[in-house]
């Protein structure tokens, strides 16, 4: 009889957001005359950028002709979509080289693949609260993991413990479920404490388009010395509302190398090329051809709008938090509010009484750790009209 992965059992029964919708389906079953407003996942709402769809529908044309069909393309996406992801990320002052750039289906499936790349005893270091796959993805490869506090009294930008050795780090920023924001400084902290561990960053980049201060960095790159020591994921998703179309891309730096067990190097874009060149087929060519759209000057243009529809939406949960006194995180740089629970309640406590009461669904902060008690958070990526609506229950209940 075959013999199953062990780690499996260190998981929890099943994902919060699983959670989430049984409740939320128990609750509608009971209640069919209710309009449920959801601000609890982080999926988009609005279609497709008029520039994207323009591009998809070429695309499809193309596959419809013998003269430009295309069948099988590169594992690690084609040129003109890796050369414009690099002129993306030449904009923000940050050089890469095409090889450097791996196209995905997305950063959640990358964050979960690159534990590929590392043994199994590496010691692991997790801020919590947290984006459950970090979690989960090297509980299935039985890593040892150490939890770092994020919280309150340091905003939620919990900096390293130089007396703590760890192999590899998982940051995001903007951070989901927080919505706060490292700084320079603060990246350079965790720059300068991986290099003197030797260990490896994975930087989680997928909200960096709604940064919109120019002293905030939108890339770990920007900071010196991070190409030594970081891989950047970063998603269309978010960027561009590609959540039902999957496209994403990892940057791996030639510089950055990892030690073998025997004491020599291993580059770790070479390793992570072997990888997805086993393992992984490609992104359609259909829906790369869209994402290059994203990074033309019409179609930044267009997203820059759409971002900016869901930054008023944040704007708006923001506004009705500040007029109830209820302190929050986030929701300027980032789509995600991260607010106190009202009257000492605890995540799942809030969560309930928000659906029953005002048939609002949001995320309980204890879902993403320990360190979420007490917290809840809201998504800025529902319509306008709901966005409001879900406010103006909100505000008669508190």
């Amino acid at each position: 009889m075959a013999h199953v992965n062990e780690n499996y059992r260190n998981l929890k029964d099943s994902y919060l957001f699983s959670d989430i919708n049984k409740r939320v389906a128990a609750f509608a079953a009971a209640h069919p005359e209710k309009k449920i407003i959801r601000l609890g996942i982080g999926d988009v709402t609005l279609p497709l950028m008029p520039r994207v769809i323009e591009a998809l529908r070429g695309a499809v044309d193309e596959m419809g002709s013998a003269a430009t069909f295309h069948g099988y393309g590169p594992e690690q996406g084609y040129g003109f979509l890796r050369d414009a992801i690099r002129d993306y990320y030449a904009h923000i002052g940050t050089a890469l080289e095409p090889d450097e750039i791996f196209v995905s289906d997305g950063a959640k499936s990358d964050l979960g693949n690159l534990t590929d790349l590392f043994a199994a005893d590496n010691t692991v270091l997790i801020p919590d609260p947290v984006y459950p796959v970090y979690v989960d993805t090297n509980l299935m490869n039985g890593r040892k993991i150490i939890y770092l506090a994020a919280n309150a009294e340091n905003g939620f930008l919990p900096m390293p413990d130089v007396s703590v050795h760890v192999d590899l780090i998982y940051l995001c920023s903007p951070n989901n479920p927080t919505g706060a924001v490292y700084t320079k400084e603060q990246l350079k902290g965790w720059v300068d404490y991986a290099l003197a561990n030797e260990a490896v960053i994975l930087f989680d980049a997928a909200y960096e388009a709604f940064i919109s201060d120019p002293a905030l960095p939108r890339s770990i790159y920007e900071i010196e010395g991070a190409k030594s020591c970081a891989i950047e994921l970063c998603s269309l998703s978010k960027t561009a509302g590609f959540t039902g179309t999957r496209c994403g891309y990892t940057v791996v730096p030639h510089a950055l190398t990892a030690k073998t067990a025997g004491g020599g190097v291993l580059s770790l874009n070479r390793m992570w090329l072997r990888r997805q060149t086993t393992k992984f087929n490609g992104v359609p060519y259909i829906v790369q051809r869209g994402a290059a759209a994203v990074f033309t000057e019409e179609g930044m243009r267009q997203a820059k709008e759409t971002i900016g529809y869901y930054k008023q939406n944040a704007k708006i949960m923001a506004e009705t938090l500040t007029r109830k006194g209820i302190r929050f995180f986030g929701g300027v740089h980032s789509p995600y509010l991260w607010m106190e629970c009202p009257n000492g309640m605890k995540s799942w406590e809030f969560f309930d009484y928000l659906l029953e009461n005002a048939a609002v669904v949001g995320t309980p902060g204890e879902g993403f750790g320990v360190n979420g008690e007490g917290y809840f958070r809201l998504t800025a990526f529902g319509g306008r009209d709901n966005t409001a609506e879900a406010m103006e229950r909100f505000q008669k209940l508190f």
